[in-house]
């Protein structure tokens, strides 16, 4: 006999508050100490709950950081869409879809760096390139598909299907700038947020000229190679 469907509890507004308050006491410690130095127990220390409520709520740090990023995900998407409404063209759409995670993440830059490590290897749950990021990842490409539509310029055939995980690798190369950028208030990210998207763009357009083809082709078998194709 089947078994009736349960649906699960919506969590209470004071769930919801303690799990909050873990996430932004983990967040400041992973500031303060980095994410290796930092334990469970010091977590829950801090968010003034004991350390089973902060396994409860979350079974590992990563699960934390996990959170994190959907968290961010989620409340970047109203941001990206206001931000693309009134840009023109790929290289404005471009940069401002950069510039929304880069003024995301600015109070938690200190946290991102922490997780540099982790980042760099793909086999980690936590790097953007993993499988375990695949769903983030997924919604971030869709975005740099949007971007394409109706850009103004004429995109190769061939490039297309590809250019959005470029511009997405694009992105990523800009944020690992940023994490690292000591210049006062990141001030040399965003002069190359501007130059690099100004030639992003212009490579894009120029790609479509017929005496590219070579170099197109030549790029396209570069990216199957990166990819694993």
């Amino acid at each position: 006999m089947p078994q009736p469907k349960v649906t699960p509890k919506a969590p209470t507004p004071k769930a919801e508050e303690t799990g909050r308050k873990i996430l932004e006491s983990a967040l400041a410690l992973f500031r303060e100490v980095g994410f290796d130095a930092a334990t469970m127990r010091d977590i829950a220390e801090k968010a003034q709950v004991a350390t089973g409520a902060a396994y409860y709520y979350y079974p590992s740090k990563d699960a934390i950081v996990m959170e994190f990023y959907r968290r961010s995900c989620t409340e970047m998407q109203p941001r990206i869409e206001a931000a693309l409404k009134p840009a023109a063209g790929l290289e404005s759409r471009l940069r401002e879809l950069i510039q929304v995670k880069l003024v995301h993440f600015a109070p938690n830059r200190g946290v991102l760096r922490a997780l540099l490590r982790n980042g760099a290897d793909p086999a980690h749950p936590l790097s953007p390139f993993s499988a375990e990021t695949k769903e983030i990842r997924d919604i971030d490409l869709a975005w740099f598909r949007r971007i394409l539509v109706d850009c103004g310029m004429r995109i190769p055939r061939d490039l297309e299907p590809h250019l959005p995980g470029v511009l997405w690798f694009f992105q990523m190369g800009v944020i690992f700038f940023w994490v690292i950028d000591e210049s006062p208030r990141q001030a040399r990210t965003a002069r190359l947020l501007e130059l690099a998207t100004r030639s992003v763009a212009t490579l894009i357009r120029l790609s479509a000229l017929p005496f590219m083809r070579p170099v197109r082709k030549t790029a396209l078998q570069v990216i199957e190679v990166v990819k694993g194709d």
